[in-house]
């Protein structure tokens, strides 16, 4: 079968390309920007792509389309399917038809966390011998692709709420009918979706009521909206973290811990990863692990080796021990955590230098300003705090720099904070650039720039 994707580029919809790949299709896609390191990854795999949406590349008809979420009405490619009457499909129903019917699904849902905890539960399975499919929306480093078919019943995937395609407005979770579910959180995001918290908890709970029985929930014992959310109804046996999961911190960055269930001591975690979130997501991986048959003494095994994925407070580079993190945090509970992290993590260690968070509000809901009054405390633990406001922004942020002053600046030009940071970066500070976006490539520059400030190679 001749499988074309819209909008191919993505890490979900390039996925589902690479299974498709792997089941026997061709597949041939497009996206709006081709650029590695997504199309370096499906050139690799044999999958001819094309730049932009003009109909031509749909002669001759291919025997099925899936269209990506990012897609809409107007899209000459969208029109040219549907006014010529094309097969298609969004890709979360073809992954729930082609691939997990019949398959043990875990999946990793919440608001944070869902890369890394399902790439850690992916990981703890392939080290147990268990060879899982996987679809995870990031970059692991512990595997050589962000999905594959796998060689088992088990199949791990990102369950993200976010609505499927133009044409099913349902969140693309509920595609996935998990017998393991993991809830790591619930807050409001994606404004341009949803206009409230209840219509996305509505949406968790769509999910939960296809739980069997059989199957496991697995949440936080304290996250007021995810226990509402379970009170509309739960059918399947459930355990928190925080009752029947629990984690007592050997060193207070979270980068050891013991882990406890039902109050008994299961064994120590000593890892490359900090902050309390990550002990979170941590027990929600080995617990999901645990309910697939692997016994947590082996995940804390595999733990040990676990690398955090791409854009994960992964440390770039480090010039003068000035060191450069570039982290995905575009919501303030995110941004919070992730700087109390660091922060322990500086502190634990009794280093004498700054945290300098550098943030990009670029997702719809921040651009749209949904989360600005709650950004003061959530940059609070910084020394300093660097803003860039996108040119398509729909607020100023003037007014966060003011409540942030007198340690935040606010920059409109990419070259200008580059050369703010260089000049004011110390050694010892520990810079954190927050974005979901590629942020102009402030990344590359910062660190020529510092480079060329310390003369290092």
């Amino acid at each position: 079968m001749h499988i074309h994707i819209l909008g191919i580029c993505g890490t979900f919809m390039g996925g589902i390309a690479a299974i498709a790949k792997s089941l026997g299709h061709t597949v041939t896609g497009s996206d709006a920007n081709v650029y590695p390191p997504m199309s370096t990854q499906l050139a690799e795999l044999g999958i001819s792509l094309t730049q932009g949406y003009d109909p031509v590349q749909l002669e001759p008809a291919p025997d099925l389309v899936i269209i990506g979420n990012a897609l809409s009405r107007g899209n000459p490619a969208v029109e040219y399917v549907l006014n010529s009457h094309l097969r298609y499909t969004s890709g979360p129903q073809w992954l729930a038809e082609q691939v997990l019917q019949d398959r043990w699904v875990l999946a990793v849902s919440g608001t944070h966390g869902k890369t890394t905890t399902s790439t850690m539960l992916a990981w703890i399975l392939d080290y147990a011998g268990l060879k899982p499919g996987f679809l995870i929306g990031g970059i692991p480093q512990n595997f050589d692709c962000s999905a594959r078919l796998g060689e088992s019943p088990f199949f791990v995937i990102e369950a993200d709420e976010y609505d499927t395609a133009f044409f099913d407005k349902r969140s693309k979770f509920v595609h996935y009918r998990p017998r393991t579910l993991v809830i790591n959180n619930l807050e409001y995001d994606h404004a341009d979706i949803f206009p409230d918290l209840a219509a996305i908890q509505r949406q968790f709970h769509h999910l939960l009521r296809m739980v069997p029985s059989n199957g496991l929930v697995l949440s936080p014992e304290d996250t007021v909206a995810v226990k509402q959310t379970l009170d509309m109804g739960c059918w399947s046996e459930r355990q928190c973290y925080g009752t029947d999961w629990q984690a007592e911190l050997i060193n207070a960055d979270g980068s050891a811990f013991t882990v406890f269930y039902q109050q008994q001591p299961l064994g120590d975690l000593h890892w490359c990863l900090s902050g309390q979130h990550n002990v979170e997501n941590g027990i929600m991986a080995l617990a999901a692990a645990r309910h697939a048959g692997v016994p947590v003494s082996i995940g804390l095994e595999a733990l040990a080796k676990f690398i955090a994925p791409k854009r994960r407070m992964e440390l770039k580079a480090q010039i003068n021990n000035i060191r450069v993190y570039d982290d995905f945090a575009h919501h303030p509970t995110a941004i919070n955590t992730t700087l109390q992290g660091i922060c322990a993590q500086v502190n634990g260690n009794n280093k004498a230098g700054r945290v300098l968070a550098v943030l990009e509000p670029r997702s719809n809901t921040m651009r749209m300003g949904v989360h600005q009054a709650a950004l003061p405390a959530a940059l609070a633990l910084a020394d300093q705090v660097y803003l860039y406001e996108p040119a398509n922004a729909n607020w100023s942020l003037e007014t966060l720099t003011r409540a942030l002053a007198p340690k935040a600046s606010l920059s409109h030009d990419i070259e200008q904070l580059v050369q703010m940071l260089t000049e004011q970066a110390q050694p010892d500070d520990s810079i954190v650039i927050m974005s979901n976006g590629g942020f102009g490539g402030v990344h590359d520059k910062l660190i020529a720039a510092l480079k060329q400030k310390w003369k290092t190679e």
